[in-house]
Order: C-alpha cells, then sequence, then structure tokens
C-alpha cells in the first residue's frame, strides 16, 4: 500500500543511512533536473500520504511489537501547527508530515538530529547514555557524517570531548542551534508547502456512510 510505506518512512526517524547530499539545504542551485525529479516523486508520495481523511494510518510494528495509529489531523487541528513550531514538532502526524516535506527539500537530517537528541535525554542508564551519544556523533556530527548537520566547528569540537564522559547535556548547544534553523527556514516554507496547504482545506463533501 503506497500511502503506508509513505507515512512510514516519514515516521521512522531511525530507517537506514540514506544517500548524503552535501550541505543540503544551502546548495540548492546545485540540485538541478535530480532534484526536480526526486520532488516529482515525492509530490506523488505526499498525494499518498495526503489520502485517507476518515481512516487511520498504521505504521508496521516497531521491536516491542507495539503498534501506533496516527489519525489525519482535522483543518482546525492542523491550522494550529502555523501558530507555533512547537505545535507542529508535539503532533505525530504534524511531525511526519513535516519530515516529509524536509525529504523532499533533502534537509532531512536536521529532524533526524532534533528527534534523536530528544531520544537521548530520556535515556537513563549511564552506559547506554554514553553508547547512544557516540552513535549520535558518528551519525550527524563528525566531517563526513551520512548525516552530518550543519554546525560550527567549535560546537563540533566540543561535542567530540563531551562524548567521552556523556551527559544528557551534550548536545543541547547542537540541537538549539538545528531547531532554530528549522524554525527560521523550513518552518515557514513548510507552512507554504502544497502538503501544508491540503491539510488545512476544509473537505467540501460531508461525510456519509457508504451504502454497501
Amino acid at each position: 500500500d503506497h500511502m503506508q510505506s509513505a507515512i512510514f518512512f516519514a515516521l521512522q526517524h531511525n530507517c537506514g543511512q540514506m544517500e548524503k547530499t552535501p550541505s543540503s539545504c544551502q546548495n540548492e542551485e546545485k540540485k538541478g533536473k535530480m532534484k526536480r525529479t526526486i520532488i516529482k516523486d515525492w509530490k506523488t508520495r505526499l498525494g499518498y500520504f495526503l489520502q485517507n481523511s476518515s481512516t487511520s494510518t498504521k505504521t508496521k510494528s516497531n521491536k516491542k511489537g507495539k503498534q501506533h495509529t496516527y489519525f489525519r489531523p482535522s483543518p482546525e487541528e492542523a491550522q494550529l501547527w502555523s501558530e507555533a513550531f512547537d505545535e507542529l514538532l508535539a503532533n505525530k502526524y504534524g511531525l511526519a508530515a513535516f519530515r516529509a516535506f524536509l525529504k523532499s527539500e533533502f534537509c532531512e537530517e536536521n529532524i533526524d538530529f532534533w528527534l534523536a537528541c530528544e531520544d537521548f535525554k530520556k535515556i537513563k542508564s549511564p552506559q547506554k547514555l554514553i553508547s547512544k551519544a557516540k552513535k549520535i556523533y558518528n551519525e550527524f556530527i563528525e566531517k563526513e557524517a551520512p548525516k552530518e548537520i550543519n554546525i560550527d566547528f567549535h560546537t563540533k569540537n566540543m561535542i567530540a570531548q563531551n562524548i567521552q564522559e556523556a551527559t544528557h547535556t551534550c548536545f543541547s548547544a547542537a540541537q538549539k542551534r538545528v531547531y532554530s534553523l528549522m524554525e527560521n527556514n523550513a518552518y515557514p516554507r513548510f507552512l507554504e508547502s502544497q502538503l501544508y496547504q491540503e491539510l488545512c482545506k476544509k473537505s467540501q463533501i460531508t461525510r456519509e456512510p457508504q451504502a454497501t
């Protein structure tokens, strides 16, 4: 089912390593035809993403066998996302839609890093904290990392030192920086996107049970 796979893909922020485009959002002019083709493909996928207003969409089961069900938001609920970036991030469907949008712009490493940091702050075991810190560093921070985020050299160095004795604040400065980047750049573009506009549209057809 195309729609399920598109939704799952958007929600699954820990998916396998994806092909990395150098300095992502900032290199737009160099993407050319390839980017246009991929965006066309993503518009098709986002079309599937937007289907099914009344039915729920289930992701695949996670390791523990739990299933998460996400209902498409009402237009009123979707409109709340434009009031604050936090409103968008706090909503599971909104987060998935925003990640799908960033994926279409080659910038998904920012939201993936932010989500990884949110998970990191919940870890209680000191051993797990250290191994997770190294994993985040290898995936997002180090030079030529598969999903390298755009942060300054000083912050990178600080993180490299801090992860040796990891604490919950290891990535705080980088997470704030990435949050600010998304809030000021990607978030306003998301609010103007076709995807978001579709979610805010009120249905012209009154929903009635279909005769069988």
